[in-house]
């Protein structure tokens, strides 16, 4: 698959200098975006410290994403997001002890948006409250999380959405690099698929840009030249701040394949009710530990008495439902199976076999209580909808026992008094 960048960073309408840094290596498969802060300067230097630094320890370890990109094995996916996390870890200690080592600099500090790319996937790192988009079909969706003040009261409830849009602290960060020795790392691992277009940008950029914009603003004209239209469009509606974007574009067909596969797999989650809830970020959070497997017609998927533990998306071909050798039902692509296995571990109710090459998705149960653990919005989220679908079963269990209630009569002139169905 091919990878563009067109990159862009402007001083903007209201500063004096230019404190954003941001790093485009379509060699490495690297991007960067990074906006400074700390004074006479320091900002600047935080920011382009933190780039080289990340890019020096990627390229030290290049055979990681050689790895990813030949074999997007589960261990192989840890150890590049891994590698995304250490290095900003280590351009945070860099920049700690150069703000340490220079009195004029102490304070000095830069947040961080990281976007590796290796095959067909690619590690999002992210510190601050700098983001990543990803334009995908004509949607816009953010792929990072702002660390800032405002971001924290709105996932505790106690300001709304139109609160936070005129809050004063809407610009106060919870997390920056190098502010402190060591900082918390946010990762996510994504598919990409040809067509797909990533926009790093900084919050002189985003502050401007709606939630839906991105795809009108991108159609009206070439992906080259996205960047600089980005650029002013933030100085057109205020440039208050230094403005950078940085498009990062994958080339190749729009459908089938890739892209197909990667499509379908979103679209079987997203009908699954556990996971219906989740935000287009999360959804992806989820598939990012699943495992994609694939099963030669006739070959059994899983066996009825066997442990239970793993959650199945058909995302090709069919299977077919047996319950004691007796086929109960087929299922074809988009439908799931075994979503008992990530609640308990109770033994599997049937056996599911391939009718004809069937390729799934296998969402394990420790995995996903994994992701939860690190994820606790996510899990509020999962169990709010496990919680529901209970409810929804008890509702309907209920609803029969009151059928067969009115169904039963007591019938007085027979011998002590049996009960007897109408």
């Amino acid at each position: 698959m091919n990878v563009a960048s067109f990159g862009l960073s402007d001083v903007g309408r209201k500063r004096q200098h230019n404190e954003d840094a941001f790093l485009a290596d379509d060699g490495l498969g690297l991007y960067i975006v990074c906006d400074g802060m700390g004074g006479h300067a320091a900002g600047e230097v935080a920011a382009a410290r933190t780039t080289e630094v990340i890019r020096e320890h990627v390229a030290a370890n290049h055979q990681v994403l050689q790895d990813l990109a030949t074999e997007p094995s589960p261990k192989n996916r840890a150890a590049a997001v891994a590698l995304v996390e250490a290095a900003v870890q280590k351009a945070c200690a860099a920049v700690y002890h150069l703000a340490q080592a220079d009195a004029e600099k102490r304070g000095m500090g830069t947040t961080c948006v990281v976007l590796l790319v290796a095959g067909e996937k690619a590690v999002i790192g992210h510190v601050g409250d700098s983001r990543i988009y990803l334009l995908r079909n004509d949607e816009q969706h953010q792929l990072t999380e702002d660390h800032t003040l405002v971001q924290a009261q709105l996932k505790q409830g106690v300001i709304t959405p139109e609160q936070a849009l005129v809050s004063p602290y809407r610009n106060v960060i919870t997390r920056a690099v190098g502010i402190q020795e060591s900082v918390q790392v946010d990762t996510l691992l994504t598919d990409v698929v040809p067509g797909d277009v990533f926009l790093l940008c900084s919050d002189g950029l985003h502050g401007y840009l709606a939630d839906d914009e991105g795809p009108r603003i991108a159609a009206q004209g070439t992906t080259s030249d996205l960047a600089q239209r980005l650029v002013d469009l933030a100085n057109d509606r205020g440039g208050k701040d230094n403005v950078t974007a940085l498009v990062v574009a994958t080339e190749g067909p729009r459908a089938g394949g890739a892209r197909g596969e990667a499509e379908a797999r979103l679209e079987a989650m997203r009908k699954i009710p556990l996971f219906q809830h989740l935000s287009y970020k999360e959804q992806m959070a989820v598939l990012a530990i699943a495992n994609a497997r694939s099963y030669a017609a006739g070959q059994e998927i899983v066996r009825e008495g066997a442990p239970a533990e793993q959650l199945f998306v058909v995302v090709k071909g069919r299977v077919v439902v047996e319950a004691t050798g007796t086929p109960v039902a087929e299922l074809r692509a988009g439908a799931h199976f075994g979503e008992m296995g990530l609640i308990d571990q109770a033994s599997r109710s049937a056996t599911v076999r391939a009718l004809e090459p069937t390729r799934c998705v296998v969402l394990g149960r420790l995995e996903l209580l994994a992701l939860m653990r690190k994820e606790p919005v996510l899990a509020v989220k999962l169990l709010w909808s496990l919680v529901g679908g209970l409810a929804e079963r008890l509702r309907a269990t209920n609803a029969e026992l009151a059928e067969a209630r009115q169904g039963v009569v007591l019938s007085p002139g027979l011998p002590g008094n049996e009960i007897r169905k109408q």
